[in-house]
């Protein structure tokens, strides 16, 4: 799944490029109860309406990939389909106007769904005629392959702020009315995946607001897919890996996770640069590249082992992409301190030079000739006294250049 097959999809979520064609959707209180039902052609509903359930869906694919919108995969059982998958599929192909289906997807979602207050959950039936584009990237043939999908979006409703407000009929100001607003979606999935502009039918493309609070009963439970963790929750899980297989010195850890961080960084760096056309496939640390990686970070073979093991015991077969590892706030960090160190390097060069000068400055003080040549010939140096006068004498070749206090 790529970022720009989202950008694909969310780029249609427009008045003139819309196709939805059908908007269901029930509310839920925090009893498990439906308290009421939506179903509505959405080309008929009115246009402030319109343009708010748009951005709702535009919502559900908003975000990183990876990070807020990951691609979950239903369980390979050779040529039977999953259960929750076939309802997926029959739900699409249904264009939302069977209610029974409806109703056992909504109940789906409310069994299994772990949240605390009211929800609205929504789901939208769209068909979508893939464009195919030709060679130049820029003119497009006519439609050969037909996407079609439902998206679904859960909004947490919860009761506006207490407070006051101006009533104009009234020309008066006092308590205003509580309301049920219904606030952006915090999960949500499309079915089926968009990936490389076609339906992937075994695969759902997962939205979460929050990288950290994923509910991964909703994955697995109501979806019937595999969890899979966001990007920030494996740059949390790697840093612990790090963290607790040195030890106790903080110090020593923080420095480095930071090397760590920079060796990855170089090797996504490197790998990227090796692709032709600059899309290359993100590769994933396996237990080579984390060798190689630990290797050029300095870590000790003790320390690497530690790390290697805690490493595959926590992800398992599961291993994450590099890209996902790669802390961009660090590695701004790791460039402005090696900015600095150089900096600071400079600084003491700098004064090892002042002090050099200053002490050549005393040494001028204390003597009235003082004789800089190069080692070679200080041996060839001699005294003579000449007419009751001490010199000294100095061979000079034709080609050596002379000065005198830096005068030429």
């Amino acid at each position: 799944m790529k970022k720009k097959d989202i950008l694909e999809l969310k780029k249609r979520f427009k008045k003139d490029q819309c196709t939805f064609t059908r908007i269901c959707g029930c509310f839920v209180n925090s009893e498990k109860n439906i308290i009421l039902e939506i179903k509505e052609t959405f080309l008929n509903l009115d246009e402030d309406d319109y343009f708010k359930y748009l951005e709702i869906a535009k919502k559900t694919l908003s975000g990183t990939v990876g990070n807020n919108i990951l691609e979950l995969n239903f369980p390979s059982s050779g040529e039977t389909l999953d259960t929750k998958q076939l309802s997926l599929i029959e739900l699409k192909k249904s264009k939302l106007k069977d209610d029974d289906l409806l109703d056992d997807f909504y109940k789906s979602i409310i069994d299994n769904y772990i949240f605390d207050g009211n929800y609205l959950i929504l789901i939208f039936h769209d068909v979508y005629d893939i464009i195919t584009k030709t060679t130049d990237n820029f003119k497009v043939d006519e439609s050969e392959e037909v996407f079609e999908y439902v998206l679904c979006a859960i909004c947490p409703v919860s009761l506006s702020a207490p407070g006051l407000s101006y009533y104009e009929e009234e020309n008066t100001i006092k308590s205003r009315m509580r309301d049920w607003i219904v606030d952006a979606p915090i999960n949500g999935f499309v079915y089926p995946a968009f990936i490389d502009r076609s339906p992937d039918v075994n695969s759902i493309m997962y939205y979460t607001k929050n990288p950290r609070d994923i509910h991964p009963e909703l994955m697995e439970d109501a979806l019937g897919c595999f969890p899979k963790e966001t990007s920030t929750m494996q740059k949390e899980k790697f840093q612990l890996i790090i963290n607790e297989s040195v030890g106790a010195d903080e110090e020593q850890a923080i420095k480095l996770y930071m090397e760590i961080q920079d060796n990855l960084n170089a090797m996504a760096e490197d790998h990227k640069s090796m692709s032709f056309d600059g899309d290359s496939e993100s590769i994933k640390l396996t237990k080579n590249n984390l060798q190689d990686v630990l290797f050029d970070s300095g870590v000790d073979k003790e320390n690497a082992t530690k790390i290697e093991e805690f490493y595959e015991e926590s992800f398992n077969d599961d291993l994450p992409l590099i890209e996902n590892l790669i802390d961009g706030k660090i590695i701004k960090v790791n460039e402005q301190r090696k900015i600095e160190r150089a900096l600071e390097k400079q600084v003491e060069f700098l004064q090892d030079k002042l002090e050099q000068v200053s002490s050549e400055n005393n040494m001028d003080e204390e003597y009235d000739i003082i004789l800089k040549v190069k080692p070679e010939k200080v041996d060839k140096i001699k005294s003579q006294v000449i007419d009751g006068q001490e010199y000294i004498l100095i061979p000079i070749n034709e080609n050596e250049k002379t000065t005198i206090n830096e005068l030429k």
